[in-house]
């Protein structure tokens, strides 16, 4: 069995057999061995890197996804959900999609100032650019670094249309830009709420904000006149899918305009990840929910195929689906479809300055 760790998910730093990446021990100074020494593992601490890329708009042309954009501000996220899909990146880095995904980050700081620079080049079209597609925006370190704000002030600038999904109630942070701009038909914001279960979320997701907190954001974003949707991502079975039906009402309740669901998927390092958590932290039912996964994933950990990937198959992903659906008929959700305008933007002058403006 893994070791837990205080405050993290993963419950070690797993192998990457993809790019020859060994399995580590995660990296701890003085202070983590002295809070060692009692025989638990020890606390690990956020490192931050400074990343400078030379872009920072990310294009996909996914047919199950519907946006063609997005940014990231972060690399790794604190939050630690075990199930995160983007855990693999950082292999890429030579870093572990484990403990190293959730304890050593990268911020982009210059974000904002190559976002001014991509929406200035000649030719550019709007489209709505989606925020927390990969790791959250609203991550704790935003607290201090404030990226995310920064470039969703230039987007505030350009009446360009944003959406952003989060995990956190940092986001109300941010509403003297979002609800302007939500005002304009340029905003909309999904909260991903898990479960209502606080020991449940804590142990999934251990540095997310408790639901409680990601509900009353969304009463206040509703209060605020931002279009508000609720992403139920992941149900995780026998953990979390008897929640579904609560998790509607509760949304409902809290004036949510929709409401989603996508069952757990395990790509790449997340699958081994995910067992050693299970094992960790619900041995009594490790057996039966990957048993279940397998189930909706077609016989496999996971299923990448376009649309099938979102939906999962078989008769479980079949009644969680009518079972949603009641639920959404029953609470009025999903009966209409937000749309964002494209047609307000107005580019940043360039390098120049605005000659012709």
């Amino acid at each position: 069995m893994a070791d837990k760790r205080p405050q993290r998910g993963a419950t070690l730093n797993g192998e990457s057999r993809r790019f020859n990446l060994p399995e580590r021990e995660a990296d701890g100074d003085w202070l983590d061995d002295r809070e060692g020494l009692d025989g638990a593992p020890p606390r690990l601490r956020t490192s931050v890197t400074v990343e400078r890329p030379r872009t920072i708009i990310s294009r996909n042309s996914s047919p199950d996804i519907p946006f063609d954009r997005s940014i990231n501000p972060y690399r790794g996220c604190e939050h630690g959900c075990i199930y995160c899909f983007a855990r693999p990146t950082h292999a890429f880095h030579d870093l572990s999609p484990g403990l190293d995904f959730e304890s050593k980050l990268f911020a982009k700081p210059d974000a904002p100032a190559l976002l001014r620079a991509e929406l200035a080049k000649r030719g550019y079209v709007a489209q709505p650019i989606a925020f927390g597609t990969n790791t959250d925006p609203y991550q704790p370190i935003e607290r201090e670094w404030r990226i995310t704000r920064g470039c969703i002030a230039v987007l505030a600038e350009t009446n360009h249309p944003l959406t952003v999904t989060t995990k956190s109630d940092r986001v109300v942070h941010d509403l003297d830009l979002i609800a302007p701009m939500a005002a304009k038909g340029l905003a909309a914001v999904a909260i991903s709420i898990t479960s209502l279960d606080p020991k449940i979320a804590m142990t999934v997701e251990p540095r997310a904000p408790a639901p409680t907190r990601r509900l009353a954001a969304v009463r206040a974003l509703v209060a605020a006149g931002v279009p508000t949707h609720v992403s139920i991502a992941p149900v995780i079975p026998a953990i979390t899918d008897h929640e579904i039906e609560h998790l509607v009402e509760r949304a409902a309740e809290a004036g949510a305009r929709s409401i989603s669901f996508i069952p757990v998927r395990l790509p790449w390092e997340v699958a081994p990840l995910f067992k050693a958590w299970l094992d960790t932290h619900f041995p009594d039912r490790a057996g039966k929910v990957m048993a279940t996964i397998a189930s909706i994933r077609q016989g496999r950990e996971n299923d990448p195929g376009f649309f099938s990937r979102m939906r999962g198959s078989g008769p479980w992903a079949d009644l969680l689906r009518t079972r949603f659906h009641i639920a959404c008929r029953k609470h009025g959700m999903n009966q209409e479809r937000m749309v964002l305008r494209s047609d307000l933007f107005r580019p940043p002058p360039g390098p120049q300055g605005d000659l012709f403006g």
